[in-house]
């Protein structure tokens, strides 16, 4: 019997706000433990929550963004647990009437090559609801301490339709919504900081089965990589079960990025073990249209219509723009420089494979590069005017790169001014078209590829200073006469 894996992802993203989801201590990360709290965080007697407007803005923009509808009312529950990393002994969430609701994330998954565009598609979003994030459990030999720095932060959780095929599905999702999320300024998304964290439920099927299997969650998936390698551990786990004859139980597990293990935690609890009730010292919030239209305004292009904007206005190749896009800062520094010089391609070229490079190398980030927009676009255009040769462009780059100083003044500085000499041009493809009687012969047969044989001695000649454009013009006049 062939099986199927349906997959459902619920990834629990951190608002970047200044202060936390009830109260107005600040929120951090590396601060000394248990220093970001106040009687609210810790729940101490007599206290009331009191929400933070930016962090229902920021959901509201994330549920915008992914096409959720925004519901006019939404609601506050307390989640009943116990647990030491929450102050309250019940977390502060959203049930039954959240704050967005549908939507869909876009993907793209791999293509054949890495230099095509892969299919894509779109996974529908079952809700987005706002909570308080919890505590920081620290284990050692002995004993657990908790760190309440983290608990109260607001955390948006946004829950998956059951929809995702495979592994690839899944990280391409968590990379598309991250992207989407760093785009919009919600959030920084970075899990070695816990700002994205994703719980995975994984089951199998019979293939044509429309019901759902025996789900299993999979916790501890603190990277978008060990996402992929759980649920491709956990899908060969359960079919291994299934093909022995055993019986699949819904329970979570702890899967180990390190090991590539996993083991059960627990059974799985079910809704009504939370105990949900509204919760008495909050207020239902309305949205109106007024405050969507006003938060829809401050929504970026997606990341994805961004690329097809951009493969379509600026003629720009997918190698470009799947390089590009995952940062908002770079989209918008090629496209200032794609506007002052008018030759897309040519500054995408330059920002993907000599910017990224030299900042690479040198360990900066965009924002502390000396070469701005305006930089690139002058080089281009001193490229395309035939001011100087690709050759010599590269030398200007890296002493651009490292000095701040314009291409135009680099170049005077060091002598590097395309070679315009037509009579001394004239005599170097002279003396290259008789030092090259093989090639000669066999651009005269036909071959046009063989033209190029006669140019890297002229280029020698001019020591990388002559134009080619002007070269290639020059020889064609010679060898038309022959």
């Amino acid at each position: 019997m062939q099986y199927e894996a349906v997959i459902g992802l619920e990834v629990h993203i951190q608002i970047k706000t200044k202060s936390k989801m009830f109260t107005r201590v600040a929120t951090g990360f590396g601060q000394p433990e248990n220093t970001l709290t106040d009687p609210v965080v810790l729940a101490l007697p007599g206290v009331l929550p009191v929400l933070n407007k930016e962090a229902i803005d920021k959901t509201i923009k994330a549920g915008l963004m992914l096409g959720c509808t925004i519901a006019p009312v939404c609601k506050w529950d307390r989640k009943n647990y116990f647990y030491p990393d929450s102050p309250k002994n019940y977390q502060l969430s959203q049930y039954d009437q959240p704050l967005c609701i549908g939507g869909g994330v876009e993907i793209e998954l791999p293509g054949p090559s890495r230099n095509v565009m892969g299919e894509h598609k779109t996974i529908p979003l079952t809700r987005i609801h706002l909570e308080e994030d919890v505590g920081k459990l620290n284990h050692f030999a002995h004993e657990s301490l908790v760190d309440y720095n983290r608990a109260g932060t607001p955390l948006m959780e946004i829950v998956s339709d059951p929809a995702l095929k495979s592994a690839d599905e899944a990280f391409a999702y968590l990379t598309s919504l991250k992207q989407t999320m760093i785009h919009a300024g919600i959030s920084d998304c970075d899990m070695e900081k816990g700002q994205m964290r994703c719980d995975a439920n994984i089951s199998i099927r019979p293939v044509g089965e429309t019901k759902l299997g025996t789900k299993v969650e999979l916790k501890n998936l603190n990277s978008i990589s060990f996402v992929r390698d759980g649920i491709s551990h956990e899908i060969a786990r359960q079919l291994a079960v299934v093909k022995a004859g055993g019986t699949l139980v819904q329970e979570t597990r702890d899967y180990d990025g390190q090991t590539g293990a996993s083991q059960s935690l627990r059974t799985k609890e079910m809704a009504h073990d939370y105990r949900y009730f509204p919760d008495p010292d909050l207020m239902p919030v309305k949205v109106d249209d007024e405050w969507k239209a006003r938060i829809q305004a401050t929504c970026p292009e997606r990341p994805f219509d961004k690329q097809r904007r951009f493969m379509e206005q600026y003629q720009v190749p997918y190698t470009i723009t799947s390089v590009l896009i995952p940062d908002r800062e770079l989209c918008d520094f090629f496209e200032e420089a794609a506007k002052l010089s008018g030759k897309a391609q040519a500054v995408g070229n330059w920002i993907v494979n000599d910017l990224l490079r030299e900042l690479g190398a040198a360990k900066l980030s965009l924002a502390d590069s000396k070469v701005r927009p305006a930089h690139i676009a002058a080089l281009v255009q001193l490229v395309d005017a035939g001011t100087i040769t690709n050759q010599a462009a590269k030398e200007v780059f890296v002493d651009m790169f490292q000095s701040g100083e314009m291409p135009a003044a680099i170049v005077e500085r060091k002598g590097l001014k395309a070679e315009t000499n037509t009579d001394e041009l004239e005599q170097w493809c002279r003396d290259s078209i008789a030092a090259n009687a093989k090639a000669l012969a066999e651009f005269k047969s036909g071959k046009e590829s063989a033209i190029n044989a006669f140019k890297g001695p002229i280029m020698k000649a001019a020591k990388g200073k002559a134009n080619p454009k002007l070269v290639d013009e020059t020889l064609r006049k010679l060898l038309a006469t022959m």
